[in-house]
C-alpha cells in the first residue's frame, strides 16, 4: 500500500514553485514553502493570489476553496521548517551546483524515511541522489508550467530508486488529479527528450533559411494539430531555457540532433531570449507579451509574380487523396477533370465524391444546390489526353518515382503549353518529375494532407526550376481553395514529414531502450505537449511501414546517422505488424 504523505515542503517560489505549492495545497497537503527571502515570499503570495483568483473566475474553486488552500500553506525564508516534511520538493534555478548544495543541506534536515524530489527538467536526478545519505529515497518529480493547468508529471528513478518511493510518489500525483508517467534518468526524461531534439530540428532548418519561421510553424500546426509552431514555443519555453536543455542532453546523449544549433546560440548571446524579452525568433510588442509584431524577417508578398489564369483543373489518381483533391477544387468553383484507369474506378471516385458531399449536407455544412453545382464542375475519364486543355494538373497516385516520372513525360506530351503540372509526393524529388518533362520550369511540389477536405494545410515545394509565376500560380489556387500554404525547398520531407518523423523514430527507439512504456511515451506527449496524438498512435494510423519507407528517405538525404531507423521499427514491418490496417502494429486493434 502506498504511503500517503501529509505535509510537503517546496523549496524554491518562483512561477514553478508557487504553482507545486498550490497543486499540493489544493488537495488537502499541508505545505511548507520557502524561498531565500522576504521579497521572494512576497512575489510567491501575490502569484499564488492572482493563480487563485483565476481559478475562481472560471469556476474551478470558490472563495471559501481559495481560504481553506492558502491556509494549509505556510511561506518561510528558513530552510529548517521543512524539517518534519514527508516529502520535500525542490524548484530552484536549474544549477547542479544549487541543487547538490540544497538536498545535502535537505539530507541533514529531514527524517530519514523522507523523501527528495528535484523539479530538474533536464539534469541528472542520480547526480543529484549520489550526493545525499539517502540515494534510494530521492526521486525526480518533474511538473510542467503552469503547474496547476498542465496535467503531467513526469517521476523519474533512478538505479538506485527504491521502487516503494516511486509508487509512493505516483500515488502522490494520482492524488492531486495529475497524470503521471513513469520513465528512467536521462537528460530531457521523456517529454523533453523527444520535445526538443524536434525543436532543434526547426531551428536547424530555420537557420539554413529552408522555409521561414512563419511557413515553419504553420505548417506543423496545420499539418500536425500541434498547439503552437516549434519556434514560437521555443519563443516562449526561453531560448536560454532551450540551449541549456539540449546542452545537457547532448552532453549524455552525443548525439549531433542535440547539439544546439548555432544559431540558438547566438540568440542567446544576444540576450534574444523569446517573449521574456520581447525578441526571439519572432518580435514582439514587449517583454512578456504574447503580440507579434512585423520585423525584417517578416514575409512580404511584394513584387510577387502575377499568377497564370486557372478555371480548369485535372487530377490523376483514385485514392482518398485525389478524391479528396478533387472535391475541394470542385467546391471551390473550379471546373475539374479527373483520370482513373477504368470505367470502373472513375464511378468509384464519384461514388465517394457523392457520399462526402452527401455528409456535408446533412452537417449542415452544404446546402443541396452547392451539391449538385460541386458534382456539375466535376467529370471523370479513362484518357489522360482529356486533360490536354487544364490549367493546373495534379497528379496524386502512387509514391513511386519510376510511375510519376513516366506520368509526367506522357503529361508532357498532352497539356498545352503555359499549364502547371503539380505532384502530390510527400517525399520524392520534384525536381526528378520536373526533369523528366522539356518544361521544369512548368512543375511544381504541391502535398496536400490527408484528409484534403479537413486539413487546411499544402506545402508547396518549388525547384530550383520552377518559375515564379508558377508558384504565385499554385499560392493563388491554394487560397482560392482556403487553404493555408507553405513555401519549402526540395529536399526529402519538405517541412512536416522532415520534422515529424525523426521525432516518431527517437519514440521508437526510446521505447527499444526499455526507457519508458509506450503508454506513457505517448502520455507524455499528449498531456505535457498537446500533441492531437502520442508518437506510437500516430504511426499506428499512418501506416509503419510509411513511416519507416520516409524515414529511410530522410536518412538516405541528409546522411544523419540519428535518422537511421529504429531497429524495432524495421522488424515490426518484417513482421507485417503495420498498425491499424493490419490490426496490429505497436498496438493491437480489432481485425481491420
Amino acid at each position: 500500500m502506498a504511503r500517503e504523505f501529509r505535509k510537503v515542503g517546496v523549496v524554491g517560489l518562483g512561477t514553478m514553485g508557487a504553482g507545486i505549492a498550490e497543486v499540493l495545497a489544493r488537495s488537502g497537503l499541508d505545505v511548507v514553502a520557502v524561498e531565500h527571502d522576504e521579497p521572494g515570499v512576497e512575489r510567491a503570495k501575490s502569484h499564488l493570489a492572482a493563480s487563485t483568483s483565476r481559478a475562481v473566475q472560471r469556476g474551478k474553486l470558490t472563495e471559501e476553496d481559495v481560504r481553506a488552500l492558502l491556509g494549509r500553506i505556510t511561506t518561510s525564508t528558513e530552510l529548517a521548517d521543512v524539517a518534519d516534511c514527508d516529502l520535500v520538493v525542490e524548484a530552484i534555478p536549474e544549477r547542479m551546483e544549487l541543487k547538490r548544495e540544497l538536498f545535502a543541506q535537505l539530507d541533514q534536515l529531514v527524517s530519514e524515511d523522507a523523501v527528495l524530489a528535484t523539479n530538474t527538467s533536464a539534469l541528472s536526478v542520480t547526480e543529484l541522489a549520489t550526493g545525499t545519505s539517502r540515494p534510494s529515497r530521492v526521486v525526480g518529480l518533474h511538473w510542467f508550467n503552469p503547474a496547476p493547468v498542465m496535467d503531467l508529471v513526469e517521476v523519474v528513478r533512478t538505479v538506485v530508486t527504491d521502487p516503494s518511493v516511486v509508487e509512493d510518489i505516483e500515488a502522490l500525483v494520482a492524488r492531486v488529479g495529475k497524470t503521471d508517467v513513469t520513465a528512467g534518468d536521462r537528460a530531457g526524461f521523456i517529454a523533453n527528450a523527444l520535445l526538443f531534439g524536434y525543436l532543434n530540428n526547426a531551428v536547424r532548418m530555420y537557420e539554413s533559411r529552408y522555409a521561414s519561421r512563419e511557413d515553419i510553424d504553420a505548417a506543423m500546426r496545420f499539418g500536425c494539430g500541434h498547439p503552437m509552431g516549434p519556434l514560437a514555443l521555443l519563443d516562449l519555453i526561453g531560448l536560454d531555457s532551450a540551449y541549456e536543455i539540449l546542452e545537457t542532453m547532448y552532453a549524455q546523449s552525443r548525439d549531433h540532433l542535440h547539439a544546439p544549433a548555432p544559431i540558438l546560440k547566438q540568440y542567446v548571446t544576444a540576450g534574444l531570449l523569446g517573449r521574456k524579452t520581447g525578441r526571439g525568433f519572432y518580435t514582439y510588442a514587449g517583454p512578456d507579451t504574447s503580440e507579434v509584431v512585423p520585423d525584417a524577417d517578416t514575409p512580404s508578398t511584394a513584387g510577387t509574380a502575377p499568377a497564370r489564369p486557372v478555371s480548369r483543373i485535372g487530377v490523376i489518381g483514385t485514392g482518398t487523396m485525389a478524391s479528396g483533391i478533387i472535391e475541394v477544387c470542385a467546391k471551390s468553383g473550379y471546373d475539374v477533370v479527373f483520370r482513373a484507369r477504368g470505367e470502373d474506378k472513375v464511378a468509384a471516385v464519384r461514388k465517394k465524391v457523392e457520399g462526402s458531399l452527401d455528409k456535408a449536407v446533412q452537417k449542415g455544412k452544404l446546402t443541396e444546390d452547392a451539391r449538385g453545382e460541386t458534382l456539375g464542375r466535376i467529370s471523370g475519364t479513362t484518357e489522360l489526353e482529356d486533360l490536354r486543355d487544364c490549367d493546373l494538373v495534379i497528379e496524386a497516385v502512387v509514391e513511386d518515382l519510376s510511375v510519376k516520372k513516366a506520368l509526367f513525360g506522357a503529361l508532357d506530351d498532352i497539356v498545352k503549353p503555359g499549364a502547371v503540372l503539380a505532384t502530390t509526393t510527400s517525399s520524392l524529388p520534384v525536381i526528378e518529375c520536373a526533369t523528366a518533362t522539356s518544361r521544369p520550369q512548368d512543375v511544381v511540389g504541391m502535398h496536400w494532407f490527408n484528409p484534403a477536405t479537413l486539413m487546411k494545410l499544402v506545402e508547396v515545394v518549388p525547384t530550383v526550376t520552377t518559375a515564379p509565376d508558377v508558384v504565385a500560380t499554385v499560392l493563388e489556387v491554394c487560397g482560392r481553395t482556403r487553404k493555408h500554404p507553405v513555401l519549402c525547398g526540395d529536399r526529402a520531407g519538405f517541412i512536416v514529414n522532415a520534422l515529424l518523423f525523426p521525432y516518431l523514430n527517437d519514440a521508437v527507439r526510446m521505447l527499444e531502450a526499455h526507457y519508458a512504456t509506450i503508454d506513457d511515451i505517448d502520455a507524455a506527449m499528449t498531456v505535457g505537449c498537446g500533441h492531437p496524438m502520442g508518437p506510437f498512435a500516430l504511426m499506428d494510423v499512418v501506416g509503419l511501414d510509411v513511416t519507416l519507407a520516409i524515414q529511410r528517405t530522410l536518412y538516405d538525404e541528409f546522411r544523419e546517422p540519428g535518422y537511421a531507423p529504429a531497429p524495432m521499427l524495421e522488424h515490426l514491418v518484417k513482421a507485417g505488424y503495420l498498425g491499424r490496417k493490419t490490426g496490429r502494429g505497436f498496438r493491437d486493434y480489432a481485425k481491420p
